[in-house]
């Protein structure tokens, strides 16, 4: 019978994409044939359910060709210990340990970043695959993956997937999960501090998997680039994994070193674009079901029909139709729906950089010539950069175009938006007004 069963894999290997093989035919094994049924074990529960529903007929009818009988085809998920004929199975997804990222950085993988947690659809299931494979060979065909996307399409998802799922199988591989301006502040730190060779003994020694986030941050500090650089050789050299998220291309990076672009470029890159209607219908399913919402199907319908720009618009239509229902103590209807797609829609429309430039002159206290000016004071120059933070978080523009609109250069945006963001983490007075200013344009009160 495995004779058979390897015939059949090499007939399917031919109707389908080589990475859609390795990820999810591969792996399956021969656990048995009993009672005249063919027994194929799955590595896990979510990998049952994956390949029953996309590729069981085409399994089925592969088994029954070599054959020459219909043959019952059943998915076991099996135990790594199980030899032929023992079906010590387990029906549901091990749980995550409780796991911390890599000494050193202070960054943890989110334990609900999972790969069954992951919704797939057309506009990120080549993303997801290369991911999976990654993340579950241990001989892959490529260990270097850059995924690509806007804000809020799940790149952070899927990476810390990829670090969780590891983990989870093997708990002796050291993962490391930080970003990239968080690696750039403990590369300075160790600088500082005489600590450089520990620093580079953790990441290049001390690291089997390296997930690294928001590379477009990288932009313009050198010492950093060429570190890393140099750190990511190391990792490559031995068959370490690599793993890196970016809303832009390496190569479209200002002020980025050759050298690097090259490396982050190396492996696979995969976008991940807006979701379609099917998609974001089950990605507002999950969504409700894990926060224990429950809206009807109408009112699911009309949010993802109407919603669709991110994720996170999603999650904002999906909570605030829940929030206003319970509020006011009234049914959870379309007619509710519509008032509040109604606010984040004409939100998300109103917005203009033009606006944004306006609010902040009022407040700050400056005419529209003193904040596009090249003026480098500190009264003008943090107010810009507050400005073209929110430019970028409400207007969906690209740096290029933010940076016309205040006479910059986009390598320039980009660094006031990486400076503002750190502003906001350290939670001191900048956070304060870009809480105040992101109130008053998202309730139109300007």
């Amino acid at each position: 019978m495995q004779a058979a069963w390897s015939q059949a894999k090499a007939r399917i290997h031919k109707k389908m994409p080589h990475h859609n093989f390795a990820v999810w035919i591969e792996p399956l094994k021969l656990a048995g044939c009993k009672d005249n049924q063919i027994v194929l074990s799955c590595p896990s529960s979510f990998f049952k359910t994956w390949v029953a529903r996309h590729y069981l007929p085409l399994i089925k009818k592969e088994i029954e060709t070599v054959c020459q009988k219909p043959l019952p085809v059943i998915l076991k998920v099996v135990s790594r210990n199980a030899v032929d004929g023992d079906y010590s199975s387990f029906d549901q997804q091990l749980l995550l340990p409780r796991i911390s990222s890599f000494r050193g950085p202070r960054c943890l993988l989110q334990k609900d970043f999972t790969f069954d947690q992951f919704v797939v659809g057309t506009c990120n299931d080549f993303a997801y695959n290369a991911a999976f494979s990654l993340a579950s060979s241990k001989k892959s065909c490529h260990n270097c993956l850059f995924l690509l996307s806007k804000v809020g399409l799940g790149k952070s998802h899927l990476s810390q997937a990829v670090g969780n799922h590891i983990v989870n199988n093997d708990q002796g591989i050291r993962v490391s999960y930080i970003t990239a301006e968080d690696f750039t502040n403990a590369m300075v730190h160790a600088l500082r501090h005489d600590r450089i060779e520990e620093f580079k003994k953790k990441f290049r020694k001390q690291c089997d998997v390296l997930i690294l986030e928001d590379v477009q941050f990288l932009s313009g500090k050198q010492k950093t680039q060429t570190e890393l650089a140099y750190t990511l050789d190391a990792l490559y050299d031995t068959g370490k994994k690599l793993i890196f998220t970016g809303t832009y291309l390496p190569g479209d990076i200002p002020k980025m070193d050759e050298k690097l672009t090259s490396r982050l470029s190396a492996g696979i890159i995969s976008s991940i674009e807006r979701p379609d209607y099917e998609t974001r219908l089950r990605i507002l399913k999950k969504k409700a079901a894990s926060k224990g919402i429950d809206l009807p199907e109408e009112v699911m319908e009309y949010l993802a029909t109407e919603l669709t720009q991110n994720v996170r618009q999603l999650e904002s239509g999906l909570i605030g139709v829940s929030a206003k229902a319970s509020l006011l103590n009234v049914p959870a209807e379309v007619k509710l729906a519509e008032s509040v797609v109604k606010n984040i829609v004409k939100r998300s429309q109103e917005i203009t950089i033009e606006t944004i430039q306006k609010l902040i002159c009022k407040y700050y206290k400056l005419t529209m010539t003193e904040l596009l000016s090249r003026s480098r004071k500190r009264r003008i120059a943090q107010p810009r950069q507050v400005a073209m933070y929110l430019a970028r978080r409400y207007t969906g523009q690209s740096l290029q175009s933010i940076g016309r609109k205040f006479n910059r250069y986009h390598a320039t945006t980009l660094h006031a938006i990486g400076t503002v963001e750190k502003q906001i983490r350290e939670n001191g007075p900048v956070k304060k007004q870009v809480e105040f200013f992101s109130a008053k344009l998202e309730s139109g009160n300007l």
